[in-house]
């Protein structure tokens, strides 16, 4: 078992980061965890609140900045809290400033990726720079908070189907496929027993080339699930450049 947890917005101050991870821990019953996540680069106020907001109902910004964050978690490794350290949700400009800084460098960026956003430049740079990357919501996340009736639906495209048909597996099973050939790991959220035990299937067959570059061929610049676009005046938003 590897056991990956996150540091929210609202502890992004260097101080509160091993305090953050200590309470984790705690409700985990846990010594330490394996992989240890900045979960965004944009902090939140710290007063309590997941979401801070104001009386118009605004989410309320921290000033912090996520180099301070990193120092943090930094504390985190040589405190024996945590076997290793990453990022989620950075970008390429800010992952180059965290590794301009750090000490101990990150070993993880975890995004969402799938064949709508399939991240090559970003993951080419994180290659480029020994970082492994994680593709979370593989599937297109369908059922994410916030999807509206009009928003793309990747399991749905047509070019799957007929991908799904030839292998004789089921679309879900195609796009997890897609990235284990691709080596970037990826982590399909379930918690159906029938659907997880179906996406152990993934392992038991290949995509040929072809069929790769047709997967490749369906990335496409709107093919964003989770833009978070009520926070992205923020001015650590990350998805406001290409990668």
């Amino acid at each position: 078992m590897f056991i990956t947890s996150k540091l929210w917005n609202t502890f992004h101050k260097q101080d509160q980061v091993v305090p953050a991870l200590k309470k984790t821990l705690a409700n985990l019953g846990l010594e330490y965890v394996d992989l240890y996540l900045i979960h965004w680069p944009m902090g939140f106020k710290e007063d309590g609140d997941l979401f801070p907001r104001d009386e118009n109902d605004k989410v309320l910004y921290s000033d912090t900045h996520y180099t301070e964050t990193w120092r943090g978690m930094e504390e985190c490794v040589k405190e024996g809290l945590t076997k290793s350290i990453g990022l989620s949700n950075f970008n390429s400009q800010q992952i180059q400033e965290i590794l301009d800084m750090a000490s101990i460098k990150p070993v993880n960026v975890q995004v969402e990726c799938h064949p709508y956003l399939n991240q090559t430049k970003l993951y080419k740079f994180c290659e480029a720079n020994g970082i492994t990357l994680t593709a979370y919501s593989p599937l297109g996340s369908p059922a994410r908070p916030g999807a509206k009736p009009d928003d793309l639906i990747l399991l749905k495209d047509p070019k799957l189907k007929e991908l799904g048909d030839k292998y004789n597996k089921t679309p879900a099973q195609i796009l997890i496929r897609y990235q284990i050939e691709r080596d970037i790991i990826v982590i399909p959220k379930s918690v159906n027993k029938e659907r997880i035990q179906s996406n152990f299937d993934s392992l038991s067959f290949t995509l040929s080339k072809d069929d790769m570059k047709i997967l490749d061929g369906l990335d496409r610049q709107d093919g964003r699930m989770l833009k978070l676009e009520n926070i992205a005046d923020h001015k650590d938003y990350p998805f406001s450049i290409e990668y």
